[in-house]
């Protein structure tokens, strides 16, 4: 069955234009944790939180430093990565992360202790 993804800005509502949507749904299979990452070319930025740092959230250009702001005052005495510095990466891709999430690292199931 199809399914499409509907993304919004946590502040305003707003939805990304074609090319940025694209861009978004890319970013669903980043493996990451406690990133900010830029969404071109509609300038949007995405928080992947994950586990003690929150849901994955996501702003509108005009935003972004709300976006910012929200994630370190609530997930800023927890770690360091809510205070990471821009400029902020568009992908963290690499040969490892893509065979991680061929060997399932984006699944809900854990890994350790099975065989490879």
């Amino acid at each position: 069955m199809p399914v499409r993804v509907r993304f919004r800005c946590q502040f305003c509502d707003a939805v990304p234009d074609a090319a940025t949507q694209a861009q978004l749904e890319r970013g669903l299979r980043e493996l990451v944790f406690g990133e900010y990452l830029d969404v071109p070319p509609g300038r949007w930025i995405v928080w992947h939180g994950r586990g003690p740092l929150g849901p994955t959230r996501y702003a509108c250009a005009h935003h972004r430093g709300d976006l910012v702001a929200y994630v370190r005052e609530h997930y800023g005495t927890i770690a360091h990565h809510p205070w990471k510095m821009p400029p902020y990466a568009t992908s963290r891709r690499s040969r490892d992360t893509e065979r991680a999430i061929a060997l399932g690292g984006l699944s809900a199931m854990p890994k350790w202790g099975l065989p490879s």
